[in-house]
């Protein structure tokens, strides 16, 4: 998915967990030099696993080249450049040797010291075990082509760029050791727990962080683990087994086939979710995508909120509003002036084109972000290989006020059997002036 900051005011501490608010993406794979020969299963396997690990979502710039560095990432604390991570030895990680390689990504320590910002999420990346470390090292210094090109510095202004507070932040935060394998559990959840706590870094945004902006929580031990996060401006849903806002009524074929081609079950994915599907998790094998959607199932319903209830009076209010067009209550109208023609008037969507709303899991989060922001932006769907054509939701920011927006997104959550929260023009207002729109 994702991009999330926080600050702390505290002395000293404060010091030390600043760094830790903003994503250093300019390290997110640091490689190594003196690399010998790969064969060409190893190189291969290893371009697979970087696909698994999305590295190329961080380090490609717009109309750069692959894996060259130089994007952009914005913080409330100025703007960081993700590095070259080529082979190209005087602006990539060509000098890198192995050692340097999983120094960086288990303990977010570059070469000469340099310590990165966890947005590279070497917490998770720790978990990596020496066979995909190795692949990973033949494929970036004999798969990737080397390019010959100094991304712009990241210079954060003071005290962010006091790297050295990181030290104290590790020692306190930063989980250590490969995944080990659970005993009781078969080798296709071990697989999949493996891909989603390492390579997939999935709780980077899916599970939320404390006031040190740390994750709380790396593995299903965690009662917060991957129950959502707010990120980038947007949030980033429960995926555990929560029959609301989480993954309760989700099949797992349906979950493979989200990751697959970014539809699955009615659902569709939007936001910074649509880089991971196009760069990363397309390009799965249908056993690892089975893998991941079977260890997601395992989770227990954590961090409960909203409900679906279809059956309910205020879901049959809703058939009858949207059947008599009652204008007068808040939002209807505006629905089905707007909403209805996609997403149908009584919230199903259409297969394979646009997302149901009636029991949508993200339509029944805690935090209503994620959809103040594709009202007000619009958004477009992944284009995949395997999946739907790619469509694209338009824009409502100009036509709909805040009050407006806060109206419909107030009936979609509340019919058709949801219950979620309802929404305030002020929400709108606070999303709108905070991504300047």
């Amino acid at each position: 998915m994702a991009t999330h900051r926080q600050v702390f005011r505290r002395g000293t501490l404060a010091l030390l967990l600043l760094g830790l608010l903003v994503g250093d993406v300019c390290s997110v794979f640091a490689q190594s030099a003196n690399p010998g020969d790969a064969d060409a299963a190893t190189i291969a396997r290893g371009s697979y696993l970087a696909k698994a690990g999305d590295c190329a979502g961080c380090h490609t710039a717009p109309k750069g080249a692959p894996f060259a560095g130089g994007l952009g990432l914005s913080s409330p604390f100025g703007t960081m450049y993700s590095s070259n991570i080529t082979p190209d030895r005087q602006y990539g990680i060509g000098s890198y040797s192995y050692y340097d390689f999983a120094q960086t990504l288990r303990t977010g320590v570059a070469p000469g010291g340099k310590h990165l910002y966890p947005a590279m999420p070497y917490p998770s990346y720790s978990k990596i075990n020496d066979e995909d470390l190795h692949a990973l090292y033949a494929y970036f210094m004999h798969g990737v082509q080397p390019v010959h090109t100094k991304p712009p510095p990241t210079n954060l202004p003071f005290p962010f760029n006091q790297r050295w507070a990181l030290v104290f932040w590790n020692l306190a935060f930063a989980p250590t050791g490969v995944y080990t394998p659970h005993p009781e559990h078969d080798a296709n959840w071990n697989r999949g727990a493996y891909l989603v706590q390492s390579l997939g870094h999935c709780g980077a945004c899916h599970t939320p962080r404390g006031p040190a902006y740390e994750e709380k929580g790396f593995s299903e031990r965690s009662d917060t683990y991957l129950t959502g996060g707010a990120n980038d401006h947007w949030f980033a849903p429960n995926l555990t087994g929560d029959p609301g806002s989480g993954l309760g009524r989700v099949e797992p074929a349906s979950i493979a086939s989200f990751l697959k081609g970014g539809h699955g079950g009615g659902l569709v994915t939007f936001g910074s979710m649509v880089q991971v599907v196009e760069d990363s998790t397309q390009y799965l094998s249908d056993n690892d995508l089975n893998a991941i959607a079977h260890y997601l199932k395992s989770l227990p319903a954590r961090q409960s909120s909203s409900a679906y209830k279809p059956d309910s009076r205020r879901a049959e209010e809703t058939v009858q509003a949207i059947r008599t067009g009652d204008v007068e209550r808040p939002g209807t109208g505006i629905y089905l002036s707007y909403c209805a023609r996609c997403h149908q008037a009584d919230g199903s969507g259409v297969s394979g084109k646009f997302p149901k709303l009636a029991g949508n899991p993200t339509v029944l989060a805690p935090d209503a972000t994620s959809l103040i922001r594709l009202v007000t932006t619009g958004g477009k769907t992944p284009a995949t290989h395997a999946g739907p054509v790619q469509r694209e939701m338009p824009s409502f920011g100009t036509k709909l006020t805040d009050l407006e927006i806060a109206q419909v997104l107030t009936f979609v959550r509340t019919g058709w059997g949801n219950a979620a929260a309802p929404v305030s023009a002020r929400d709108v207002e606070s999303l709108r002036a905070s991504i300047h729109k």
